[in-house]
């Protein structure tokens, strides 16, 4: 049904815009004669333009595994208490995007930092196509900017880094051996309650052939964290094999590399100038408050478009 869903929705949309298409071709002839202002053309192709690219991109989101829910990953790198705020700088940004994106958000750990930020937070963002939009994402974001911390008021350069991997659901099948895994139990940080500090509810999965290690701190229920612990290992190991498979990327622990200088995807420059610049795209905005505020899909779709002309590229040759 999801499937069918899906294809049904390709079929509306283009219905939709061999219907905008047929429209601005009435227009167009009704401006000719004199009956229709340039204002009113003008509008209905730039709606078209948008239909039209809007289109284009959910095409180039046609690997597999584009169409799953994602698990986004933040982790404070070097820099102390300033890379912490900037990690939870960073969640606020990705929360602020999904929720103007529909997606339903959950928290699944936190780790607060010693004095301000975080210093690791794992986020589920459900909704069609969340992975596919985000795993452009994956790497280390580096910030420049004047410190809050710092009553000398220099300018300091953060780096965090950000993991995103597809959530695997009920129609993927990902078996794991039981004897390459073993479970810790801990007290949840965070805010008290009831019991939260009190019973070791959260849990810490490790999976050793791959060194992976999952922690879930989500719910009250040990039992349910457990469940949800073991199906953040299953996308990841399903993370992993997509890699093979398509060999769009390097395996991941061959990609991971050092939280600090010379490794960033992306630059956030907040001191002297304003300026965000992805540096594999070359995508760039002067607009620092909006990126911030969520408004990252001009670089979303920069690596898209990027990824999508390489791949062309490659089946041309």
């Amino acid at each position: 049904m999801r499937e069918l869903r899906s294809i049904q929705k390709w079929i509306n949309e283009y219905h939709a815009l061999a219907t905008q298409l047929d429209d601005l071709e009435v227009l167009l002839s009704f401006y000719k004669s004199g009956e229709a202002e340039e204002t009113e053309v003008t509008a209905l192709h730039q709606q078209v333009e948008e239909a039209f690219e809007s289109l284009e991109f959910r095409n180039m989101l046609s690997e597999e595994g584009d169409a799953l829910s994602a698990v986004l990953q933040i982790t404070a790198g070097a820099g102390g208490t300033e890379s912490c705020d900037w990690a939870q700088m960073l969640m606020r940004m990705y929360l602020m995007w999904g929720e103007k994106n529909g997606l339903k958000i959950r928290e699944l750990n936190h780790q607060p930092g010693d004095v301000a930020g975080i210093k690791t937070v794992t986020l589920e963002l459900e909704g069609e196509f969340a992975f596919g939009w985000l795993k452009g994402e994956n790497g280390v974001h580096r910030l420049v900017r004047i410190s809050p911390f710092d009553s000398n008021a220099k300018r300091h350069t953060s780096f965090a880094s950000v993991y995103v991997y597809p959530l695997v659901d009920e129609s993927i099948e990902v078996v794991v051996n039981p004897a390459d895994i073993s479970w810790e139990t801990m007290r949840a940080s965070g805010a008290g309650g009831q019991n939260v500090n009190k019973v070791e509810t959260a849990v810490r999965l490790r999976h050793h052939p791959t060194g992976i290690m999952i922690e879930n701190s989500e719910t009250r229920s040990q039992l349910e964290n457990k469940n949800k612990a073991m199906q953040l290992l299953k996308s990841q190991l399903y993370e992993i094999e997509l890699q093979k498979k398509l060999a769009a990327r390097d395996a991941i622990e061959a990609d991971k590399k050092k939280i600090e200088w010379g490794s960033q995807i992306r630059n956030y420059v907040m001191h002297p100038y304003k300026l965000v610049k992805d540096v594999r795209t070359q995508t760039e905005t002067a607009d620092v408050d909006g990126v911030m505020n969520g408004n990252i899909d001009l670089f979303l779709k920069g690596y898209l478009m990027a990824t999508g002309q390489k791949d062309n590229e490659e089946n041309n040759l």
